[in-house]
């Protein structure tokens, strides 16, 4: 019964304003504004986004978007204003753009995150 159930996923923010100008206006994603929150179709995927007035972020990633090229990804971002976080306290470090590369240490893809106006993290990687 459940194996084929209609599934999305969905997360909190602060402020459905702050998050559709965010993901809409400043990533370019296609969001459509609901009575309940706000609503995301990517790729077949469905992300909603919901307000939470005591909303705390999550301590882990909460959306990855896979990329061909991570360092275009990462110029791109920048150029919006958007800020990368640096996690040093692993096994990777991170470059000067604050790209983690996996692959050139063995340990899995390029990654770079980032945040949402409610502080959840986000990132872009390339997989291969």
């Amino acid at each position: 019964m459940i194996k084929d159930a209609y599934t999305f996923s969905g997360y909190s923010v602060t402020s459905s304003a702050a998050a559709l100008a965010f993901y809409r206006d400043t990533l370019g994603l296609p969001v459509k504004e609901t009575p309940q929150g706000l609503q995301m179709e990517l790729k077949g995927t469905t992300i909603f986004l919901y307000e939470k007035l005591d909303h705390v972020p999550a301590t882990f990633t909460v959306l990855n978007f896979v990329v061909p090229n991570i360092d275009e990804a990462v110029d791109e971002l920048v150029g919006k204003g958007i800020t990368l976080d640096r996690y040093d306290n692993g096994p990777m470090i991170g470059d000067e753009k604050n790209i983690y590369r996996g692959f050139a240490a063995g340990m899995g893809p390029d990654i770079a995150w980032f945040k949402d106006p409610a502080g959840n993290v986000l990132s872009v990687l390339q997989d291969k």
